[in-house]
């Protein structure tokens, strides 16, 4: 989940959702710890129109869902997730390194070093931890990744500025496009406090894979033309920004969930191992947690106990 910040035209605390446009609920687990770690003020329902387009191009109504958006943007969940962490950000690890007692070290790309761990748990795209791996000296790790996991593939997202609103009553598209693959009305989100609306674009997979080094304004023009033509909006577009995701969407619809490696006491993973979706990333941790507590690396989460009368 990821959020830009819009200009100050629309507003000081405006920002878009470049990333995941919502997120669905199946597992009344993932609920649950929305609720109990995030906060139920975190996040809402996104209620409105959604259509797709099939293959004989008819719009039709998307399947009936509970669709949820953070508030006031996506981020505020993962911010509200992090509250009581300890987290250490812009450190890059460089190399992994396991030592006396199976202890393992990290070193840093500033040389840093970070040890004592009894495991090490990796959630970057399969890129990156397949570089890092290899980076220390755990090929086989780093091959069994490349053989057991779809690849990712990029997705280009423009987001555009309509001052003047759109005139239409469509939250969502999902056209039959080999150009956009989905256009969000960001503005129809609750909690959002925009001028105008600001609509987010996001780019076929294939189309952006086979784009990744196109020119920036060439891509923007391509996918904001699009749009226009596919949804039949007229309004005069202002405002523009542009976002290049390298690594976005899994080729595969399923995965194994996440990964371990019990005898160098590795784990991964991410929502690429369970075949996308927000949901899936809750789901694919949750998986290799109940595996660490299985194994004694991670205590049980304890029953609340009975209060004595």
């Amino acid at each position: 989940m990821a959020a830009k910040r819009l200009p100050e035209i629309a507003g000081s605390a405006s920002s878009a959702d470049i990333g995941a446009q919502y997120f669905t609920i199946r597992n009344p687990a993932f609920r649950s710890f929305l609720d109990q770690y995030a906060g139920r003020e975190s996040y809402g329902e996104w209620s409105g129109i959604f259509r797709f387009q099939g293959a004989d191009n008819v719009w039709q109504q998307l399947r009936p869902a509970e669709r949820f958006v953070g508030i006031p943007r996506m981020t505020a969940i993962t911010r509200a997730l992090s509250t009581s962490l300890e987290i250490k950000a812009g450190i890059r690890i460089q190399s992994l390194d396991q030592g006396t007692g199976g202890l393992w070290r990290l070193t840093d790309t500033d040389g840093g070093v970070h040890d004592g761990f009894d495991a090490v748990l990796l959630t970057p795209p399969p890129a990156q931890t397949e570089e890092l791996l290899k980076a220390s000296r755990l090929d086989s790790l780093a091959n069994d990744l490349n053989i057991r996991i779809s690849r990712l593939q990029a997705c280009w997202t423009v987001v555009v500025r309509f001052p003047t609103g759109t005139g239409t009553d469509i939250s969502g598209y999902m056209p039959n496009s080999r150009l956009l693959h989905w256009a969000g009305n960001n503005s129809s989100k609750p909690g959002r406090e925009d001028e105008g609306e600001w609509w987010v674009l996001h780019g076929d997979p294939d189309w952006s894979d086979a784009n990744t080094e196109t020119d920036p304004e060439e891509v923007r023009r391509q996918l904001l033309d699009e749009f226009l033509s596919i949804s039949g909006i007229t309004a005069e577009p202002s405002e523009t920004l542009l976002h290049r995701w390298l690594y976005a969407r899994p080729r595969a619809r399923t995965g194994p969930g996440h990964l371990w490696f019990d005898d160098h006491r590795i784990g991964i993973m991410g929502d690429w191992l369970e075949g996308g979706r927000v949901e899936g990333a809750f789901n694919s941790a949750d998986g290799l947690v109940r595996r660490l507590e299985s194994l004694g690396l991670v205590p049980a989460p304890q029953p609340d106990a009975e209060v004595q009368s």
